[in-house]
């Protein structure tokens, strides 16, 4: 697998683009700002009328257009808009405005794996995915750092789209970590993958069931939630500086021990079937299906939950807890203020 890095592209070609970025989210700000540091000048955030991020972006000095009034204007448009609003935003705004030629790009391969979005034969379609939230694209940028990042070639018009995603991506700063090219299904699949069995789904999963059975056991849900929850950063950030053998390395005997016995009976040969069928659901387009269902009807199912989440007391017993400690609050990657 090659990796490519700054040395590699030419920053001109993006430099020298008219780029539109469409969403001003956790990616979007993120991309906005990074392309304008790397002299990127010729930037528009395209939102809709009454968007909250319009004002934010306007606050930290983009121009700001409708999509449409943008896209005509554009030799590359970027989309970060939530994966269930870009196909009709393309259908509708992008696609009867964008010149001929022009790219169009994404962070993510769902839209065009699984064929909701077509594009016109004539465009060049190309992805950049950073490896981590926007945030984190954005800070580990400021800090002279970067992201790693993946680039995929969907089509090849103009017979210079991977150009043109490696300058985007040294452009956000990848190219100070790593640029890894891959394909928009293997993005795609492995992504959404590891979001449900072990990023998100997994680990929020293991965090409640953890602090339920401490407490359901009497024991104090202040304490749950620092075992449970709390300390889960201190391991994390042990995998990431090191794998999983930095972190039995980085433990004490004890839990050490009682981790390599124990471990394999939550995470059983059942799991790990359970998981084989989610990524099954995932490859033949089922779980696709199923989100683009749930939002057509008005996401009944995920609001649901999202309000069973916040009145949990898992997070009630969390912001008390994050309250005694203001240095989490100081050093917090997520401003909703600003991004």
């Amino acid at each position: 697998m090659k990796v490519y890095y700054d040395k590699d592209a030419d920053l001109s070609i993006v430099q020298n683009r008219k780029i539109v970025v469409v969403g001003y989210g956790s990616q979007g700000h993120a991309h906005a700002n990074n392309l304008r540091d790397s002299g990127v000048e010729q930037l528009v955030v395209a939102l809709r009328t009454g968007s909250g991020s319009r004002i934010k972006a306007e606050n930290a000095g983009f121009g700001v257009a409708e999509a449409a009034q943008a896209a005509a204007d554009a030799d590359l448009v970027m989309i970060l808009t939530p994966d269930e609003l870009q196909p009709a935003l393309y259908r509708d705004h992008i696609e009867p405005n964008l010149k001929e030629g022009a790219a169009l790009a994404f962070a993510h391969g769902f839209n065009i794996h699984f064929e909701l979005i077509e594009p016109r034969e004539d465009l060049d379609v190309i992805m950049i995915a950073p490896k981590g939230p926007g945030h984190t694209v954005r800070s580990t940028y400021v800090a002279g750092n970067g992201v790693p990042s993946l680039i995929a070639i969907g089509q090849d018009a103009t017979g210079q789209a991977k150009d043109l995603a490696l300058s985007y991506a040294c452009a956000i700063g990848a190219g100070r970590a790593g640029i890894i090219e891959t394909t928009f299904r293997e993005e795609t699949e492995t992504d959404l993958f590891g979001e449900q069995a072990v990023l998100c789904g997994g680990s929020a999963a293991l965090v409640q069931a953890g602090f339920e059975t401490l407490v359901e056991a009497g024991y104090a849900p202040e304490m749950a939630y620092f075992e449970c929850l709390h300390e889960l950063k201190l391991i994390v950030d042990l995998y990431y500086e090191g794998g999983v053998a930095n972190m039995w390395y980085s433990v004490s005997n004890t839990a050490e021990y009682g981790g390599l016995t124990r471990g394999s009976r939550i995470v059983t040969d059942e799991t790990k079937a359970e998981m084989k069928r989610m990524l099954e659901e995932i490859q033949s387009g089922a779980f696709a299906r199923e989100f683009v269902g749930e939002n057509q009807a008005g996401a009944p199912g995920i609001k649901a939950r999202r309000r069973l989440t916040a009145a949990h007391q898992l997070e009630t017993v969390g912001a008390r807890l994050r309250g005694m400690m203001p240095w989490i609050q100081e050093n917090r990657l997520v401003d909703r203020a600003k991004n």
